[in-house]
């Protein structure tokens, strides 16, 4: 096992690097301008093409592809887009697994011009419906295994019909590939609509977020210059576990490693088996959520030798998780934060490994950030208030929402609905959402800080606290938890460690066992289903 310390102390980046992460950021953005604008999404894939013929870009498996062999396929698929009437600013869903299809359908449909639509592979029918009625597709992509879902809402009265599906077979893997591909890109302009990527919805129905090209374009450069800090190169591997519907996946395993020439290993489904199998091709960049990570820890021994940089997102990093890889193999993990509405990426920690989780690092290059308190003043540093965030990286807007949109879209600056902190050396803090704080007294009470303390016991497996209304107090602190087996009767311990780290308004008034909690599609604890 490696020296944590030694390894901590060589990961450490100098302190003069805000410089060094801005020269990069505005030296590759220059080969994606034409004309002082960033180009269309849609001919990302062609330049990869022309730079880098047979370079690597994706293996699936025991299936490995160039990228003249994938722009290939792509534009054969494309032609039968383009055959079957689809046309430029369409709506196309994409509804599958992580795969080398997967690849194709996106890459097909932004390069005539169609604005692509991933699909939640976890979605409840009723939920579906609601993306399929909103989005009008034109034409639906899904895995075979996935088709029968769709099938089944035929016969939903709340569905207005379905569009054709084309599945793995429309995929031309017979004929050869011929040098001099040409194809002629339908564009849009680089401010228009590209990508609608539906949120999950634990807020209520699922919204779609809209983003451009340019918005796309820019984070996936701007996570790229931070990237470069941690010494990754061009010629490095993507590891996508992260399921491709989630825009986290979409930017760090889709976007950037297409404008990079980079190899993505793909790996179809969050499974041990196949994580391992996927790590044998020796990945650089290990992109995660808390869950995901926990997984690896309970694993003991996945052959991680190679990759360079473990980020998680997706979620707050807790505490425990991170010791718990440390330990277990000698590795840190670098805690990010992002939202949809930002493309996603907002700030990767790539500096100090001793800070606390919650801490994110500065924002990404190109990127503005500010606290404020409830009445859109800026608060001092050090100060908790509600993140607002700036830059081209954030979303045009809420699909058929304006109202939601105008409500935290203000001058440029996103209400990101989360509580932060800037730090006095400029890096971020995440302290959780606006909606979780629990208001006990007058007092602000954030749940992060007390399933931090939770997370602490050796027994506790998974923690979650949410606030209750109660007449007297305004709302009391309740801790749900999950627990390893024949642990149910730890209620007592576990009280007694909130009330030796925490204030007595902060120690939850219950503390419920459960055999599960719930969760969503990117591992973070389903409250909303905890409230009900």
């Amino acid at each position: 096992m490696l020296n944590i310390k030694s390894f901590f102390d060589k990961s450490t980046i100098n302190q003069d690097d805000t410089l060094q992460e801005k020269q990069i950021f505005e030296q590759i953005k220059k080969e994606f301008l034409k004309d002082e604008t960033l180009i269309f999404a849609g001919e990302l894939l062609k330049l990869a093409y022309k730079k880098y013929p047979h370079n690597t870009a994706l293996i699936a498996q025991d299936k490995t592809i160039t990228y003249e062999e994938l722009y290939f396929r792509t534009v054969l698929m494309s032609k039968k887009l383009q055959e079957l009437g689809i046309k430029n600013g369409d709506k196309v869903i994409i509804y599958s697994e992580n795969s080398i299809f997967f690849y194709l359908a996106y890459f097909a449909a932004w390069q005539i011009g169609a604005i692509v639509v991933p699909l939640n592979t976890f979605l409840h029918e009723k939920e579906l419906i609601h993306i399929i009625n909103d989005s009008e597709p034109a034409l639906i992509f899904s895995s075979e295994s996935l088709k029968g879902n769709l099938l089944n809402l035929i016969n939903k009265v709340m569905i207005q019909g379905l569009p054709q599906i084309l599945t793995q077979d429309s995929i031309d893997w017979q004929s050869s590939i011929h040098p001099n591909i040409d194809f002629e890109i339908s564009k849009r302009a680089t401010n228009d609509l590209c990508a609608l990527l539906y949120t999950s919805g634990t807020t209520g129905v699922p919204k779609g977020v809209m983003l451009s090209s340019k918005n796309a374009i820019t984070n996936a450069l701007q996570c790229y210059a931070r990237f470069r800090l941690f010494n990754l190169k061009d010629e490095d591997k993507f590891f996508c576990v992260l399921p491709l519907f989630h825009v986290f996946a979409q930017c760090t395993c889709l976007w950037l490693p297409i404008m990079t020439g980079s190899a993505v290993i793909i790996v179809s489904k969050i499974d041990r088996k196949l994580i391992t199998e996927g790590l044998k091709h020796k990945p650089s960049l290990f992109l995660g959520f808390p869950a995901l990570f926990g997984l690896l820890c309970m694993m003991k021994n996945a052959p991680i030798g190679s990759v360079k940089i473990f980020v998680s997102g997706a979620d707050m990093l807790p505490d425990k998780i991170r010791a718990a890889f440390a330990m277990v193999y000698g590795r840190k993990i670098c805690a990010g934060y992002g939202l949809s509405e930002a493309s996603p990426v907002v700030a990767v920690n790539h500096k100090n490994p001793a800070s606390p989780t919650n801490n994110v690092g500065r924002v990404l290059e190109g990127m503005e950030c500010d606290i404020r308190d409830d009445n859109e003043k800026p608060l001092d540093k050090g100060s908790i208030g509600t993140l607002w965030i700036k830059g081209d990286n954030i979303m045009i807007g809420y699909y058929n929402s304006p109202e939601a949109t105008e409500k935290i879209l203000k001058n440029g600056w996103l209400n990101t609905g989360d509580l932060g902190m800037i730090a006095p050396d400029g890096t971020l803090a995440v302290c959780g959402r606006t909606k979780d704080v629990i208001i006990h007294k007058g007092f602000n009470i954030y749940p992060a800080e007390i399933e931090n303390i939770l997370l602490r016991h050796p027994a506790v497996i998974k923690a979650a606290v949410i606030g209750k209304e109660d007449a007297d107090t305004g709302q009391i602190p309740v801790a749900f938890v999950m627990v390893k087996a024949g642990d149910n009767s730890i209620e007592p311990s576990l009280r007694g460690l909130c009330t030796s780290n925490l204030a007595a308004y902060k120690v939850p008034k219950q503390i419920i066992c459960l055999d599960d909690l719930p969760m969503n599609s990117t591992g973070k604890v389903d409250k909303k289903q905890l409230q009900i």
